[in-house]
């Protein structure tokens, strides 16, 4: 694969990736959406879909990788690194792309941003924060405990799909990429209580970025002290899987 069609495939395919994720936490979250509220088993699946669309359409051009902590684990166990660079450079590209193609999906509904509250003189309406569309925030911040359960997530996508690779029966049919989207459903359904699964750097570091310029009206803030996060741990957990399975198989 020339680095070129790596560029283009991981832009096209992260985007499709951010545009189904973000679009579908967008659809549950802002209050004039046909889909507000619909809950936490939609975001995983809208996730999975994502991941399915985007690494189907990237697969012929770079491989699908779509997450630095793939591309590590993966150049950990092959030891090939001269294109690493090329697949996170078009990665964070496409996450950003995605994240802005998701605001003009959604335009109208960002303009309108506000949801409804109770008060004792009835109701009334307040901005709604807008970062948990585009990145990951925990429920409960506290850093060693996030960073921790971000590193074990994040081994429990990329080990499985180093060892997807050893079933050759999957790679001819074609749906090794659907088994990784079920897989990335399910770790969001089992692990994504405690801070919503980034398990991919540019997943959350591209549409933060994005988040922080958008003229969203009364977005919130970017929460940038929590950002360190979502890139160290998924990069580690990445690392390890790759070990792990360089150690194993």
């Amino acid at each position: 694969m020339s680095n070129g069609d790596i560029f283009v495939g991981e832009i096209i395919g992260t985007a499709i990736l951010i545009l189904f994720g973000a679009g579908v936490c967008a659809a549950v979250t802002l209050r004039y959406s046909k889909a507000r509220a619909s809950g936490w088993i939609v975001i995983a699946f809208g996730w999975g879909f994502g991941v399915l669309a985007g690494a189907y359409t990237a697969a012929p051009l770079s491989g699908g990788h779509l997450n630095p902590a793939v591309t590590f684990g993966i150049a950990v166990d092959t030891g090939e690194w001269s294109k690493v660079w090329v697949y996170v450079l078009g990665q964070m590209v496409g996450a950003m792309l995605g994240a802005v193609l998701c605001y003009l999906t959604y335009f109208a509904q960002f303009q309108a941003n506000v949801r409804e509250t109770g008060t004792t003189e009835g109701t009334a309406e307040e901005p709604l924060p807008t970062l948990g569309i585009f990145s990951t925030i925990p429920e409960i911040r506290n850093r060693v405990a996030n960073l921790v359960t971000e590193i074990i997530a994040t081994v429990a996508l990329v080990l499985p799909i180093l060892a997807f690779g050893l079933t050759t029966g999957l790679g001819e049919s074609g749906t090794l990429v659907l088994i990784v989207s079920l897989l990335v459903v399910g770790i969001g359904l089992s692990l994504g209580g405690p801070t919503g699964y980034a398990i991919n750097p540019a997943r959350d570091l591209g549409p933060r970025i994005v988040h922080t310029f958008l003229p969203i009206p009364n977005k919130g803030t970017s929460d940038w002290k929590y950002a360190w996060i979502p890139v160290v741990g998924p990069l580690i957990g990445g690392t390890l899987a790759g070990l792990i399975y360089n150690a194993a198989f």
